[in-house]
């Protein structure tokens, strides 16, 4: 429990971590927050059609967090965040129904509306171009080029989105954490669970020059340079 400290939602789908850490670095910036915990959990087995299969294999449950506090004077910190997001492309990644616009009834659990719908293949198409813009302003706005980067942290949506971003960006697979094998996509908890991994395995160290991007429903999409 943390009795002293405001928590809140912010709703920004896959991306929602990237998001929480712009928040959280504004916070910290203004002086309205010493420390923010920024936390991306997800239950999409909850909103995950079993029946589906271009759904059903592809999404799993999960939660990763990480402690922002004020950089020193050592370099280490966040570099750059871009934040983006497009409304015309909502209809490729979202749920029908079960929300406020029409609320859950005998209708949409018989329809299976209130589970998630995706347009796969247009899906690929919006995200790799959405990623990759966002990957050269992140980089752009760091000052740093990519081949200075030393992990690349995607959003875990699939192995052929990460591997479309890498080329784009000019970052060989050697330098791209990968883990959507074990956990699947695991929506805003994906770019914090590969963080704990990265850590875990020494492939992030103090001072790694880390490029983390994301895209989602909504259609939104984010990235962020870190100085760890």
């Amino acid at each position: 429990m943390a009795p002293n400290a405001v928590a809140f939602d912010i709703a920004a789908a896959c991306p929602g971590w990237i998001f929480s850490l712009a928040v959280g670095e504004g916070m910290i910036a203004s002086g309205r927050a010493r420390t923010v915990l920024s936390l991306g959990a997800e239950k999409l087995s909850s909103v995950t059609d079993m029946t589906d299969r271009s759904t059903a294999v592809l999404f799993g449950d999960g939660a990763g967090a990480a402690v922002l506090t004020k950089a020193g004077s050592d370099g280490r910190g966040i570099l750059s965040i871009v934040l983006g997001s497009d409304g015309n492309l909502a209809d490729l990644l979202y749920i029908p129904a079960g929300g406020s616009t029409e609320p859950i009834s005998e209708k949409v659990v018989r329809e299976r509306t209130h589970y998630i719908r995706m347009a796969g293949r247009e899906v690929f198409k919006a995200a790799v171009l959405a990623m990759a813009k966002s990957c050269d302003e992140a980089l752009a706005k760091a000052g740093v080029r990519a081949e200075d980067i030393d992990l690349l942290v995607p959003h875990q949506a699939n192995l052929r989105i990460i591997e479309s971003t890498a080329k784009h960006s000019g970052i060989p697979m050697s330098k791209v954490m990968v883990n959507v094998d074990r956990y699947g996509n695991t929506s805003s908890a994906s770019i914090p669970l590969a963080l704990a991994q990265g850590v875990e395995e020494g492939r992030i160290r103090p001072g790694s020059l880390l490029l983390m991007v994301t895209f989602g429903a909504g259609f939104t999409w984010g990235s962020a340079v870190v100085r760890w």
